[in-house]
């Protein structure tokens, strides 16, 4: 299980740097901008002019840009729940099934090494990626000279949720490529529901028959910004207990399936394919 944690952050390296240093740039520019936009007069009075369909999509952090958590939520934490949620699906659908693709993992289970420990090796090797890349943007935020105001902790909070939110499309992203012909097709399916998911969430803010919809949606009890001065347990306990049930899921479904030599699967659909011909 180690050598595989160890093969997986290895695998990942080229893709982490360039995530964590370009992570932690965009957050030491954002964290020296605040002074200058907190200290900005009239630009809540100014925004008030804007459209108001342009301001209701980005919901109340638009007026708090002038607060630590308005400003985080608004430059940070509701954009990244989309950029490093793709990149959670992407991880996540390549975890097992792009070895198979390539022919690389039959041969990697011709080893004394058992499913289980295989899987989740990679598992936590995913997790620390994830936690590695928020770790250096939440250090960046903290050690930049600013006057947010807030102290570690504080700072610690959005990132909890935002990390849960991660873990939740990337185990979903898993699980679809144990079920999906390709790791290909999971990644696409998982990335534009966290797309459409979040559109979701800004419409809602335009047309109030939307909100009941929405209710039903992840990204609903992701707090972003709001969580540095009131965490929701509830809500965090509920994205990550949804992770972990597409993880267990996942694991069950890799523990049962047939292995390809190489290649993206099919579809396997015998009884339309019957239906079709007839």
């Amino acid at each position: 299980m180690f050598a595989e944690f160890k093969h997986t952050l290895r695998h990942m390296r080229g893709q982490l740097l360039g995530w964590v240093i370009g992570i932690t740039l965009y957050s030491v520019l954002m964290a020296s901008f605040y002074d200058s936009i907190a200290g900005m007069e009239g630009l809540v009075e100014l925004m008030k002019g804007y459209p108001q369909e342009i301001m209701a999509f980005f919901g109340d952090s638009m007026f708090a840009i002038t607060k630590p958590d308005g400003y985080l939520d608004l430059y940070f934490f509701g954009y990244m729940a989309v950029i490093i949620g793709v990149l959670a699906a992407a991880m996540g659908n390549a975890l097992l099934v792009s070895d198979e693709e390539k022919g690389i993992l039959d041969l990697v289970l011709s080893y004394p090494v058992s499913r289980s420990a295989l899987f989740w090796g990679r598992m936590v090797g995913f997790v620390s990626a994830l936690a590695l890349i928020l770790f250096t943007s939440w250090f960046s935020w903290l050690v930049t000279p600013s006057s947010l105001g807030l102290s570690w902790i504080e700072l610690l909070r959005p990132f909890l949720p935002l990390m849960a939110l991660l873990l939740f499309f990337g185990s979903l992203a898993l699980l679809l490529s144990m079920l999906l012909p390709s790791a290909r097709a999971a990644g696409t399916l998982c990335g534009g529901l966290l797309v459409a998911n979040y559109l979701l969430i800004g419409l809602s803010n335009m047309n109030e028959n939307l909100e009941a919809m929405i209710k039903y949606t992840p990204l609903y009890y992701y707090q972003g910004g709001d969580a540095i001065f009131d965490l929701n347990w509830v809500w965090l306990s509920g994205l990550l207990a949804g992770a972990i049930i597409f993880t267990l899921l996942a694991w069950w479904r890799f523990q049962r399936r047939d292995i390809r030599v190489g290649g993206e699967g099919g579809w396997r659909l015998p009884a339309l394919s019957r239906l079709l011909r007839r």
